[in-house]
């Protein structure tokens, strides 16, 4: 039997993908109420680091909460904006 090694999937081009709303939300409270981390981490997946200065980023499924987190968040920004 042959083992293969495989390199993860991660995602290290997520801060270019958001660069349209990158100042307009707060990424620490993102990092707090969606995935129970510290902004720093955040900050470092955005820019496709690890917390060691090497090459990180997200993996398939903390992309997938990212995006449930964006989603969640635009729909209680229009639930806002449809009571005004």
């Amino acid at each position: 039997m042959e083992t293969v090694m495989t390199k993860p999937v991660v995602i290290t081009d997520m801060k270019k993908k958001a660069s349209d709303i990158l100042l307009a939300i707060s990424w620490r409270e993102l990092a707090n109420n969606y995935f129970h981390k510290s902004a720093s981490w955040l900050y470092h997946k955005m820019d496709g680091i690890d917390g060691n200065g090497g090459k990180g980023g997200f993996t398939p499924d903390e992309a997938e909460q990212l995006r449930g987190a964006l989603v969640d968040l635009s729909n209680r920004i229009r639930r806002v904006a449809d009571t005004i």
